[in-house]
């Protein structure tokens, strides 16, 4: 995978952050994503994400389930082992709703989990760049993606009245790979410029 250029700028605050998120924006700067060290009300909407579809997923998940749970007991007491017991029909619903109901709810979950883990890219041995050490602690962090018709020192002057507390230019893997995080990640630093 080809490496990417970022400016990556830290804020301490998240009333300095949404303000330039609104900036980077509306200057027509590519946000590759803001890094939080708690959820923040409103950051999904200034930065233009759509909504999630992993509730219509989970939906689809358990229809998948309770279609799987009914054919499949309909078709093994009506059709593949018939029997009787105490006199009740072959197709009794009302007996098969508890199995319906576990195997909906047991689709239902474990898609979501796999469906969320693929959406975020998360799996055991996936790695990917952390832009700042501090950026799940205490910085709010926000990586810009470096276009080919983006001057990057236009850009980081963009960002020297908008509240940031670090500010620097790093190249590094766009997407996830495999890795391990206890090997030395190749992070180029370039051009480090401290805002404080």
């Amino acid at each position: 995978m080809a490496k990417k250029k970022f400016v990556v700028a830290s804020f301490d605050d998240e009333e300095n952050l949404f303000p330039a998120v609104h900036a980077v924006r509306k200057a027509g700067y590519k946000i590759h994503d803001v890094y939080t060290p708690f959820p923040i009300h409103g950051l999904d909407h200034a930065l233009g994400l759509r909504e999630t579809s992993l509730h219509t997923a989970g939906f689809i998940y358990g229809i998948t389930g309770t279609s799987t749970a009914l054919g499949c007991m309909t078709w093994i007491f009506t059709s593949d082992w018939p029997q009787i017991y105490d006199g009740k029909p072959h197709f009794a619903l009302p007996a098969f709703v508890p199995i319906t109901f576990e195997l909906t709810v047991l689709f239902a979950a474990v898609g979501m989990v796999m469906t969320f883990c693929w959406l975020c890219q998360l799996a055991p041995f996936v790695k990917k760049h952390i832009f700042h050490p501090r950026q799940t602690d205490d910085l709010f962090v926000m990586a810009v993606e470096c276009t080919p018709s983006t001057n990057v020192e236009e850009l980081k002057d963009f960002f020297k009245d908008k509240g940031t507390v670090h500010l620097e230019q790093q190249e590094a893997e766009a997407g996830w790979w495999w890795g391990r995080f206890d090997r030395e990640q190749q992070i180029i630093n370039e051009n480090a410029v401290e805002v404080l």
